[in-house]
Formats: structure tokens, C-alpha cells, sequence
């Protein structure tokens, strides 16, 4: 696939600028080569969402639902055979079943729409922060709509995206042993640039050209995770962003105050997981419990207890969510895993008190800091149902997976090739891991 296939409506500024940033003498070693794939009839339909983001109501009372849902749920009763499966629609929402990430992982392809069209269709693979591989079907349209989400979450802090052609609009930065990394450019931006960066050393030929390149870049937004973020901090950069968008964990209070005080910018917490796209963003901090104002027009929202029944407002529980941004995966009463009271504000529901994925390093023999996501990686090739992984105070490592008809010495030597040959390491294979769900907290540590 060339550029043209890549980026349908590429112009001499954006080609100009895709060249600059993949020959720039301190431009990374990109792992991946990536492109838009937005055509015309597709630049209008992220018109046309950008379009209705704006203009529509994105809450509902308490005891009520959003006046799209009914319409939803005939859809996935009719045209989504996983849904299908239910029989007859029952006659109060909250009889329909819940599902969870497990019934994703089990078959994605049931939940894709009849009627949805298959061109253009978009396969990748994500670990998720829990540990969980999930396979996401998508497509260009879905990946190009959370430009519109974001800059919604950046007017909520007073924030307007102003760049355009042959400027860099947003770097998306992470730090991991291995990733995707590329460069592109977004025809609904003016072509302004977009970098998928990994700040890991070994993905540079020159360690310092990390800061070099991207003080040579400007974004005007870094989007990441709080891990990525704290790596950002110790680069030389000259330059400052106009806002930090964090996503995939949680971030906590003392690095967002350490973050904003070193960039000088506003560092907006974002909710959001790949199966929903952007669902939350934190409002102005204060001293009061942090509230999330919801993002998206069509996603609506409950709390559910630990029998699965919907709770009172202000009530904390499980936040199940239906519809999402996604119409290749649309949800229905879909258990993420996360924790939140919800309270109104009118009729806008916010999320109090979120709970989310914590963000979690562990330390190698030699010191270094390793990310979950290559832990994942690492154990990516071993058809593991469930497991957790542990790191105690003193460094050594325990983990424990399900019982499975497998040698688990194959799993010591990925997971010793990691941390260390010298690595304290204990692997354990029990009958459960606890709990009356399967939603287990994979990564914990003890280390300071």
C-alpha cells in the first residue's frame, strides 16, 4: 500500500510534511507505517459527528433514558447476532443481560452489525492495562472521531486547536520496550501532523534525539499515559505543549500537579478504553471530589452493584455503558471493570470517585523500569485464560494463572529474558484466583 491508498486526499502541503517528519535527522526508527485512509465521503461523515457532538444533549434524568437508546437496542436486537441470541427483547432495559470483556474476547466478530458495510475494515490487537488481549474490529472513521471527542474535552479547559497545515497538531507518546510507532496526517486538521512516538531509548538511534526532534515538532498536544508522561518530564525540551491529554490509567493527583508545573499547561484526564473510545474528561480540578463530564452523544451510562442490579444515584458500583463510539462493536450493558458513583448535574450525569486501571511499573535486576504492556508482550505467546502478576516489596515476582494443561518453563524463560536471568520469580498455577467474577486486577506491585 502506498500514500496515495493511505491518505486518499493527501496534498503537496501534507505530503511535504509527512516527508519532513520521517526524514528529519532526529526522527525516531518508526516501527510501523500508518495512514489515515480517509476519503472524501468519509471526511464528511467526521463533519457530520464533529457536527452533532456539538449540538446534541448528552445527558438524561435520573429514572430516564437518552431518547436514542430505544432505537439502539432494536438495532443490536435485529441486526447484531451476538445480541440476537437473546430471543425476544424484553420489555424493561434492565432485564437485558450484561456482558463483559470476556465476551468480547470470546468471539468480536458476533457483535459486528448485519448491516454494518465490511469495507475499509480495521483489525488490531490491543493488551489493555489489565492484561486482557482483545481483538478490536474498526475502521477509519471510528479512529478519525475521537479528534472531535478530544477537542470537546480540551473546551471544557478553555482550549482551542489551532493547528493546521504543516504544523504538528499532537504527539502521541509511550514508553514500552516495543511498539507501533509512525507518523501522519489528519485531512480533518488541515493536514496538521500527528506522531505515534515511543520514548524507550532503544527506538532512537541517539537517545538524544528524543528531545532534539520533538522540540523540532511543537506539538500543540501530547496525548499518552501517566508512565509515558513521567519519561516526557525528564527530556530537555525547550518547547511546551499547549495542553497533555492523559488516557488508558489513572492519573494521579501529585504527577498531574508536578505535570502541570513543568509544562506550564493544563493536563486533562481523559477516561476512555478502546472498546468506547473516549467516554469522560475530568472537569477543572478542586478541592472537592473530581468530577467526570461525559464526552460522547450516544453513550449512556449506569452503576451497577455487585449483583449486576442498577444502583441509586450517588451510589458507587460498576459502570456498565451502552452504545459507544464504535459501529463495529456497539454495546449493550457493557461491564468495564471500573469503578464510579454517578451524580446529576440537571441533566448531566457525571461520574464521581472513578476508579479506574491504576498505572503499574516493576523493576527489572538491573533497576529498570518495565511497563505492563511488555509483560503482556512477553507473555503473549502462552494461551493463558487468567492470571496475576505480583511484584513484592524486595523485587522478587509472583505470578498466578489458572490451572492449565501446559509446562509453565516456557513462561519463566520469557518472563526471566525481561526482568533478569536473576530474577526471584515464582509461577503458580491454581484451580481460581478469587472472587465471584472473572475480572481480576492483573498487575499490583509492592515497590516503591
Amino acid at each position: 500500500m502506498n500514500d496515495s491508498a493511505r491518505f486518499p486526499l493527501l496534498t503537496a502541503e501534507g505530503r511535504r510534511l509527512l516527508r519532513w517528519m520521517r526524514e528529519h535527522p532526529h526522527a525516531p526508527k518508526y516501527t510501523a507505517v500508518c495512514g489515515n485512509r480517509l476519503t472524501a465521503g468519509y471526511l464528511r461523515r467526521v463533519r457530520d459527528y464533529e457536527a452533532a457532538l456539538d449540538s446534541s444533549p448528552k445527558g438524561w434524568t435520573p429514572g430516564t433514558h437518552p431518547p436514542w437508546l430505544d432505537d439502539f437496542v432494536a438495532m443490536g436486537y435485529r441486526d447484531v447476532p451476538f445480541y440476537r441470541r437473546y430471543g425476544d427483547r424484553p420489555p424493561h432495559f434492565t432485564d437485558i443481560p450484561t456482558i463483559d470483556r470476556s465476551h468480547l474476547s470470546r468471539e468480536i466478530w458476533s457483535f459486528v452489525p448485519d448491516s454494518a458495510p465490511l469495507d475499509d475494515l480495521i483489525l488490531y490487537v490491543t493488551s489493555g492495562t489489565t492484561g486482557h488481549p482483545l481483538t478490536i474490529l474498526s475502521h477509519p472513521i471510528v479512529g478519525a472521531d475521537y479528534t472531535p471527542l478530544y477537542k470537546a474535552a480540551l473546551r471544557l479547559h478553555g482550549i482551542e486547536l489551532q493547528a493546521g497545515a504543516g504544523q504538528i497538531c499532537c504527539v502521541l507518546v509511550g514508553w514500552q520496550k516495543q511498539a507501533y510507532t509512525y507518523p501522519s496526517v489528519t485531512p480533518h486538521q488541515d493536514e496538521a501532523g500527528h506522531l505515534k512516538l515511543n520514548l524507550h531509548p532503544d527506538d532512537w538511534r541517539d537517545p538524544d534525539d528524543r528531545a532534539k526532534f520533538l522540540d523540532d515538532c511543537n506539538p500543540e498536544l501530547y496525548t499518552g499515559d501517566p508512565i509515558a508522561f513521567a519519561e516526557l518530564m525528564k527530556l530537555p525540551l525547550t518547547t511546551r505543549p499547549r495542553a497533555l491529554i492523559s488516557t488508558a490509567t489513572t492519573l494521579l493527583p501529585g504527577l498531574r500537579h508536578e505535570l502541570e508545573s513543568h509544562f506550564g499547561c493544563p493536563v486533562l484526564d481523559v477516561y476512555s478504553m478502546n472498546e468506547s473510545g473516549p467516554i469522560a474528561v475530568a472537569l477543572p480540578y478542586s478541592h472537592t471530589s473530581q468530577t467526570y463530564y461525559l464526552l460522547q452523544h450516544r453513550l449512556y451510562m449506569e452503576i451497577l452493584d455487585p449483583d449486576g442490579e442498577p444502583t441509586l444515584p450517588g451510589t458507587r458500583g460498576e459502570i456498565t455503558l451502552t452504545g459507544g463510539l464504535n459501529f463495529y462493536l456497539p454495546l449493550l450493558r457493557y461491564r468495564t471493570g471500573d469503578y464510579a458513583r454517578l451524580e446529576f448535574r440537571g441533566s448531566q450525569p457525571v461520574l464521581v470517585d472513578l476508579e479506574g486501571r491504576p498505572p503499574t511499573t516493576f523493576r527489572g535486576t538491573n533497576g529498570s523500569l518495565i511497563n505492563t504492556l511488555d509483560v503482556t508482550a512477553a507473555l503473549k505467546p502462552f494461551a493463558i485464560p487468567q492470571f496475576t502478576f505480583h511484584q513484592n516489596a524486595d523485587g522478587s515476582l509472583i505470578m498466578k494463572l489458572r490451572r492449565m494443561a501446559m509446562d509453565t518453563t516456557q513462561i519463566r524463560a520469557a518472563l526471566l529474558a525481561l526482568f533478569g536471568s536473576d530474577q526471584a520469580l515464582i509461577v503458580e498455577a491454581v484451580d481460581s484466583l478469587g472472587g465471584a467474577s472473572d475480572k481480576v486486577i492483573q498487575y499490583t506491585s509492592a515497590v516503591e
